[in-house]
């Protein structure tokens, strides 16, 4: 789990993805945005969901940089304010 953690930290995409993504994050609700992205049905654990996120926002990035016809950056967004949400509950659950 601190591994995934460590890798978030040292994320480094553009200034606007993050900062659309930030505020974005203040409205998470894993059971509605998850689903979103990891389809239906039961789900997984914050640390397997946000592995799963990482992996599907590492092919955006790369679509961002090199096939931009399919690239989207709402998508993209969307993505990593998941992302963030997951990290934000799995620190919190450290935490405690």
């Amino acid at each position: 789990m601190k591994d995934i953690l460590k890798a978030l930290d040292g994320l480094r995409r553009p200034h606007l993805l993050i900062r659309a993504a930030r505020i974005g994050a203040t409205e998470y609700r894993r059971d509605a945005h998850l689903r979103r992205h990891l389809g239906y049905g039961a789900l997984p654990r914050s640390a397997a969901a946000l592995a799963r996120l990482v992996e599907m926002e590492e092919e955006l990035n790369q679509q961002r940089q090199s096939d931009r016809t399919r690239y989207s950056a709402t998508r993209h967004v969307e993505i990593l304010i998941a992302m963030m949400g997951e990290a934000r509950i799995l620190r919190s659950a450290h935490a405690a």
